[in-house]
């Protein structure tokens, strides 16, 4: 375990995730998504706040609980048959004529047999190489079997750098529900590669489903943290929405791969902020606090009657500084939004400064309740790029680029795995939705961009 002076301990300064961050009314002029490279951006609202999409009732079209497309099943075998010859049509026409040449004298006939032959050959070669060459799939590397998810090539370049890893598939929003089981496994195999620790956020989108589902069948070391992403004020329709597709991957995959259940994502925050506040414990926090631990107390009760031969931990994730202690009486887990970037740190305090918060504000305060909850940072990372619509230039001491993300990996991500923090770094890859709602930084936060290609990055290989 390394000391906090690896971390270049600096003096923790107020911090606040609040979407009161990209309101000012110069930048709300601002409506042109054309990514300016290797500025700093606005601290645009949260990612995944929840009053831009689960709170809109426009939003919110009602799911099936079940599948939203077929559980993934491997194509039939391309390979199959590659040795059946095809009929030569030469062969046909040849034999057709021996036969209406049968008078012909015995010599013709044994010249007929000779070139029979020849063709026979040439004719199971040819069929041969032609079997071969209409089944063999494209764009495979070498040792990758297409039918088989549990049989990739591995990213040389890819290294077990993380802890953990904040997940959302592309196309897991409402109302667009796009993910496919194809790319989740795609993604899977990926992050199988980085971390053995993911989390998603919510359960739309049949995510939960597809996301166990890619695990089983890839065969890989991961554990989740499945999501419950509740809206305020909306009589629970988003809760039980989302705790009904959890039951529903629960009950068709258990719970092997599942380490806890995250119930809300900066609902506080957002009651907080909603009602013009700052404090997590006053009216509005407990208000909503009010709300939320009936979703907590629900999810336990759904767990408990699947006998899934465990107890899954139950718990709530919230930015840093809106954990309200009635909440966090009411879970086994916390999990701390902490990002340097939203509270202007520059890039070479960035890391001493999240181990600094994280430890004196929310490791401390939860070791000083009852149930002492166990505390994670939910997200800390840092943006490559930005977007000019709700851009501000004067915004942070640090630049958002490739090389500030490859500078706080290599000051946070091993050492934090080796002092025993258990983080989640954000994100994965990039989403273009948040780019689109909310501008700024907001969309460029991964690991991998938005296609699915790895960044100019380069990771240390930091054993759990």
């Amino acid at each position: 375990m390394q000391s906090s002076d690896d971390y270049m301990m600096r003096q923790v300064s107020s911090y606040r995730d609040n979407p009161a961050m990209a309101s000012s009314p110069e930048m709300q002029n601002y409506y042109d998504d054309i990514p300016v490279h290797s500025q700093p951006g606005n601290h645009a609202p949260s990612s995944f706040q929840s009053t831009s999409d689960l709170a809109n009732p426009n939003f919110r079209n009602s799911q099936p609980s079940g599948f939203a497309e077929a559980p993934y099943m491997p194509q039939a075998n391309p390979y199959a048959n590659l040795e059946a010859p095809r009929t030569s049509e030469w062969l046909e026409k040849t034999q057709q004529s021996n036969k209406r040449s049968k008078f012909i004298v015995i010599g013709s006939i044994l010249l007929l047999a000779i070139l029979i032959g020849v063709g026979v050959g040439v004719g199971v070669t040819l069929s041969k190489k032609n079997n071969n060459d209409s089944s063999a799939p494209t764009n495979v590397p070498t040792g990758t079997n297409p039918n088989d998810p549990a049989n990739f090539q591995k990213n040389p370049l890819l290294k077990h750098a993380f802890w953990g890893i904040a997940y959302t598939p592309i196309g897991a929003q409402l109302p667009d529900c796009g993910a496919t089981q194809d790319q989740v496994i795609i993604d899977i195999q990926q992050m199988s590669q980085i971390t053995s620790n993911i989390r998603l956020y919510g359960a739309d989108c049949n995510q939960s489903s597809l996301v166990l589902a890619a695990i089983q069948l890839s065969k890989v070391n991961i554990s989740v943290w499945l999501g419950n992403y509740p809206a305020l004020n909306d009589n629970g329709t988003a809760f039980n929405r989302q705790n009904g597709e959890l039951q529903t991957a629960l009950e068709q995959f258990g719970a092997a791969n599942v380490a806890g259940v995250t119930v809300g994502n900066e609902f506080i925050l957002d009651a907080v902020t909603a009602a013009g506040s700052n404090s997590p414990n006053g009216a509005a926090g407990d208000a909503a606090a009010a709300q939320l631990i009936p979703y907590i107390n629900t999810t336990r009760s759904m767990l408990a009657s699947l006998n899934l031969g465990k107890t899954i931990p139950v718990g709530n994730a919230d930015a840093g500084s809106y954990f309200n202690t009635k909440v966090l009486e009411a879970v086994d887990y916390g999990m701390s939004n902490v990002h340097p970037w939203f509270a202007n740190q520059s890039i070479e305090n960035a890391a001493g400064w999240t181990w600094d918060f994280f430890e004196t504000v929310n490791v401390a305060a939860a070791k000083a309740l009852p149930n002492t909850p166990n505390m994670y940072i939910a997200e800390t990372g840092w943006p490559t790029n930005t977007s000019t619509f709700n851009y501000n230039p004067n915004d942070g001491p640090s630049v958002a680029s490739v090389a500030n993300l490859q500078s706080y990996i290599n000051t946070f991500a091993c050492q934090a795995t080796q002092n025993g923090t258990e983080y989640f770094f954000f994100e994965y890859n990039d989403q273009p939705w948040q780019a689109a709602d909310y501008g700024g930084v907001e969309g460029y936060w991964g690991l991998f961009d938005a296609n699915g290609n790895f960044k100019n990055l380069t990771l240390p290989d930091c054993p759990p």
